[in-house]
């Protein structure tokens, strides 16, 4: 039996050690992001001066059009990527998830592999003939997902991005699901929303949502409803972190909690930190 083909990393790793030594070659991470034809990977200072070599490697061994180095942490009200090219051009992708397709701009937007199970649990959680509010809808990470699953439920996705608003309204229309979607472009503390007029409201922002907890809960029906609330939170004894602090923040508020709020960690995020979300299902004050 033939020898089995090194992953490509190692494959990318070998190139550059021809070129620039093993000590160098050593220190190239071996992950990386794929987003459609779109790759992502991280480029440490001492390499810098061997990014199109290793931009040119990638696309080689993994058929990707356009390499993408991090140069730094997603940043910002918009959460935008630092990002620099390595080798290729287009950086307009499209990446395909259970079914779902997202069109967006890989420079220029962020999109979170790791947040794919959240993304499916969110969807199944969501009931027919319910009435959902996306306060960060984004390029439509949890609303489409949702609107594909339950067909007969209600959606307004908000986004306040213009070029993420972009991608969103034409990624509802190419997912097919329109007729269940209404898009608003603008703050969501500001646009026009009716309150007390939503089963299910999701918060999908990081660091923290918690500051927009106040305009979720006045949007529930008066009769009750969910929210889904984002944040990061120190990574030990995480989920118990963020349940307390939303407990305290829905006491602020004067809200009624229907069930004690219920909290899951998503994924790391970044060293000692977790991003978690936390379920809470309430009634408005």
């Amino acid at each position: 039996m033939g020898r089995a083909r090194p992953p490509p990393a190692e494959r990318v790793r070998a190139k550059l050690r021809a070129a620039a030594g093993n000590a160098l070659a050593q220190a190239m991470p071996s992950g990386y992001q794929r987003l459609g034809h779109v790759l992502l990977v991280r480029l440490p200072t001492g390499l810098a001066p061997y990014g199109p070599l290793l931009g040119e490697a990638w696309r080689a061994e993994l058929g990707v059009t356009t390499v993408l180095a991090r140069v730094g942490p997603i940043e910002g009200e918009f959460r935008e990527p630092r990002v620099e090219l390595l080798s290729g051009g287009p950086t307009e992708t499209t990446v395909v998830e259970h079914g779902t397709r997202w069109h967006l701009d890989a420079a220029r937007i962020m999109f979170a592999a790791g947040n794919r199970v959240e993304r499916q649990r969110f969807a199944r959680l969501v009931r027919p003939g319910e009435r959902v509010a996306d306060l960060f809808a984004g390029i439509g990470y949890f609303t489409i997902p949702a609107a594909r699953a339950q067909p007969t439920a209600a959606f307004v996705a908000v986004e306040k991005n213009p070029l993420a608003y972009g991608y969103l309204e034409r990624n509802v229309q190419e997912n097919g699901v329109a007729p269940s979607v209404r898009t608003l472009l603008g703050d969501n503390r500001l646009v026009p929303l009716a309150e007390h007029a939503f089963d299910r409201v999701v918060l999908g922002y990081l660091p923290s949502s918690v500051p927009f907890l106040d305009r979720a809960v006045r949007l529930l029906d008066s009769a009750g409803g969910e929210v889904h609330l984002h944040l990061v939170t120190d990574a030990h004894d995480a989920a118990r972190r963020a349940s307390s602090t939303v407990r305290a923040e829905l006491e602020r508020l004067g809200a009624r909690p229907l069930a004690a709020p219920r909290a899951r960690e998503v994924k790391p995020y970044g060293p000692g930190r977790t991003h978690v979300v936390v379920d809470a299902e309430l009634r408005p004050g």
